[in-house]
């Protein structure tokens, strides 16, 4: 799943970002740096046992994405690199805003599919972000939070 992650964030940050004033070669490189900023921030919310944020931002749970830790995280995480990329504050505070949205939508929508092309984003499998240490009792606390 950590693959699948991934790759779907790096395709939907480049989507999101493509219309920007960075280059392709640093967009490119701002997105690959946002989904593994993205992902390590999910893996750092498993292994410290708060799966609750990361099935909040998972799933339609009544909670508003932007109200989520690890999204207001990653605002400021894609901010910083869009920085780093030479885009000036204001620009990459507003681009990271607006991305930011769609990127967890695009990934919620793989996780609340139930098509079997999307059957690899399983929110049951979030274990898997753990490399399987300590995924058991970690994989029913995701389970019994989803229902």
């Amino acid at each position: 799943m950590f693959d699948l992650l991934k790759d779907l964030a790096v395709q939907k940050l480049k989507e999101k970002m493509l219309p920007n004033s960075l280059g392709a070669e640093a967009t490119q490189a701002a997105a690959e740096e946002g989904s593994s900023q993205l992902l390590n921030s999910l893996m750092s919310q498993v292994q410290s046992g708060n799966l609750s944020d990361v099935t909040s931002l998972f799933s339609n749970d009544g909670v508003a994405s932007e109200s989520n830790g690890i999204f207001q995280g990653l605002v400021g995480n894609l901010s910083g690199i869009l920085q780093s990329k030479g885009m000036n504050a204001q620009e990459a505070q507003a681009e990271a805003s607006n991305i930011a949205p769609g990127l967890v939508d695009g990934l919620k929508e793989k996780f609340m599919s139930t098509s079997e092309e999307d059957s690899g984003f399983d929110i049951s499998n979030i274990g898997d972000l753990l490399g399987g240490a300590g995924g058991g009792s970690l994989l029913d606390k995701a389970k019994g939070l989803l229902g």
